[in-house]
């Protein structure tokens, strides 16, 4: 069965980043000129996902559907789920066990961004069973999910953030897996911190032999702006530094969904002219030309 379906979990108390998400959700703050949630939407339409489940606090979700919609604009379906209480990352595949239904399904978090897509479609477009992860080198891995591998690429353990790391190597913001997952995510019980960890639905995986790890290359970018304002101001200063110098933008769902396929030609032009004027609308006007 292909995979169609993906959650974005935007939910969470936004803790590290206040005072800025005393009102609004940390997805929802500006990465240079777009909403932080624009991102991870973004990398699932690149990916031809048409089926979205967005996942945030019931006084946030308002403000997710007035700035997404239904999805139509996009050619997708946008479902919205609210989290009672963030209770860990592998809540979000109970949360959304009716929207899933038995498919493979995608999660991504909300305030991780990914640049360098090419590396990631393979994954998505040969997805079939199991589970795939990816990894990638960090300074701080003491902060994540740590992978660690023997010297013949297998994968021994999985750590969610072990005092002494055993690798540089972590686990990112974005999952694949089966139909399996809910059934798997049922047998979970709270960790010490309190909350169903995505690396134990990780290791039911592993122990079921049915894990695959993607090594992310160096070229590829990975973000995690949500753990202090440090982080999302630098997460800020890349995106623009990269645009200025390429001349393109990155994380705009409108221009994901043309080049995927998911809308024609005709249909993001009218979106684009219900757009007030603007730098983001004239970059979207030079996209159609």
């Amino acid at each position: 069965m292909a995979l169609h379906k993906g959650i974005i979990l935007a939910g969470g108390a936004g803790s590290r980043l206040y005072p800025l998400t005393a009102i609004v959700s940390k997805q929802l703050l500006p990465v240079h000129d777009k909403p932080l949630v624009y991102y991870p939407l973004s990398l699932f339409l690149e990916n031809r996902l048409d089926q979205i489940c967005l996942i945030s606090t019931e006084d946030q979700l308002p403000l997710y559907r007035k700035i997404l919609g239904d999805g139509s604009q996009f050619g997708i379906e946008i479902d919205y789920r609210a989290q009672a209480q963030p209770d860990g990352i592998a809540q979000a595949f109970l949360i959304a066990k009716s929207f899933i239904q038995g498919a493979p399904v995608a999660l991504a978090l909300g305030d991780n961004i990914f640049h360098g897509s090419s590396a990631l479609a393979p994954s998505f477009q040969e997805f079939a069973t199991g589970a795939t992860i990816f990894a990638y080198q960090v300074q701080n891995p003491e902060d994540y999910g740590v992978i660690e591998f023997s010297q013949r690429g297998e994968v021994l353990s999985l750590e969610e953030k072990p005092v002494r790391p055993k690798s540089r190597f972590v686990a990112p913001g974005l999952y694949l897996y089966d139909a399996n997952v809910v059934a798997y995510a049922k047998q979970l019980r709270p960790s010490a911190r309190g909350e169903l960890e995505i690396t134990d639905l990780n290791l039911i995986y592993l122990r079921h032999k049915a894990l695959r790890v993607v090594e992310l290359p160096r070229s590829f970018v990975w973000l995690d702006a949500g753990t202090n304002s440090g982080s999302l101001h630098d997460a800020s200063s890349f995106v623009r530094n990269l645009e200025k110098k390429q001349g393109i933008k990155i994380g705009c769902p409108e221009e994901a969904a043309l080049r995927s396929g998911l809308i024609k030609p005709a249909q993001f032009k009218a979106l684009v002219r219900r757009m007030p004027c603007c730098e983001y609308r004239s970059y979207l006007e030079s996209v159609a030309e």
